[in-house]
């Protein structure tokens, strides 16, 4: 579920409690309805600029409460060249994927579409590590490709507790 309503919720409590602190200030009248309606202007501005933020990618240094997160699969990424570099991220144990966008670094872009091109040349996924710290050990790799899985191993006929003898082999 979504905290976009719970978020919203709050602003319009908050909001709410500073229109009637407003009002209920000692005031002219001018000064309570312009600030009534600057409260009724609030509601549909906030509401439009919240949903707005919802297409859009967060930048990975606003993530606060999935920051200690380990490790996340990368289910599709873009490089806006000079720029930054967006990812579709499912981290492990959330419900839905996020998007993200880091902030441009070469390397880091290169890392990435080495690690989606092998993941597409052999039928895997790709990962990343520690997606949220702005880690700077360039001797890690922050996106790899999984492995292939392993083979399944081969089935060996079971032995059988009687063997088969041609009639004309037995003594």
């Amino acid at each position: 579920m979504s905290s976009m309503p719970v978020i919203f919720a709050a602003t319009v409590v908050l909001a709410s409690a500073l229109g009637t602190i407003a009002l209920w200030a000692p005031r002219r009248l001018a000064a309570k309805l312009g600030a009534l309606g600057v409260f009724a202007l609030f509601l549909p501005v906030g509401f439009a600029g919240w949903s707005d933020l919802l297409s859009r990618p967060k930048p990975i240094a606003f993530e606060w409460l999935q920051a200690q997160a380990g490790e996340a699969n990368v289910l599709a990424g873009t490089i806006d060249e000079g720029e930054r570099i967006y990812v579709w991220l499912q981290l492990d144990g959330a419900a839905e994927p996020r998007a993200y966008e880091l902030p441009w670094d070469r390397d880091r872009a290169r890392e990435l579409q080495e690690a989606l091109r092998s993941a597409e040349n052999d039928g895997t996924g790709v990962r990343m590590r520690l997606p949220f710290e702005p880690s700077l050990d360039p001797e890690q790799p922050r996106f790899y490709a999984l492995p292939q899985p392993a083979l399944p191993p081969k089935d060996l006929p079971a032995p059988s507790a009687k063997r088969f003898i041609p009639p004309e082999q037995e003594v």
